[in-house]
């Protein structure tokens, strides 16, 4: 890699790559995390402790294919949960039905 930003605008980000939470980190970033330097979003980021470290020593990626959820919103965590429930099998039929139910019952709500 040879840089991270921590939530850029869509409009202004550099790539269309993410980062998706799925680190094998060595203790060098505690270092920068004990800093406790803010950023994006008024947190302490480990984005941001992890563009220092990069600073000083190579940090490898893995570039991954499927969809990614947005499970830190709302709708997202909805979204994935209903549709990875879908594919298994022994819960497909049942929140099929419940999906059923709920737009029947919203669309007589509506008319």
């Amino acid at each position: 890699m040879n840089g991270l930003i921590e939530k850029p605008p869509i409009v202004t980000a550099p790539s269309t790559l993410a980062i998706v939470g799925r680190y094998v980190l060595t203790p060098t970033v505690f270092k920068f995390l004990e800093q406790g330097h803010i950023g994006a979003g008024g947190e302490i980021q480990l984005t941001d402790a992890l563009s220092e470290l990069l600073r000083s020593q190579p940090i490898y990626a893995r570039e991954l294919t499927g969809k990614r959820y947005d499970v830190g919103e709302k709708l997202g965590f909805i979204e994935a949960t209903l549709e990875l429930a879908l594919e298994r099998p022994d819960l497909q039929d049942s929140v099929q039905k419940l999906l059923n139910r709920l737009t029947l019952k919203n669309s007589v709500l509506v008319d």
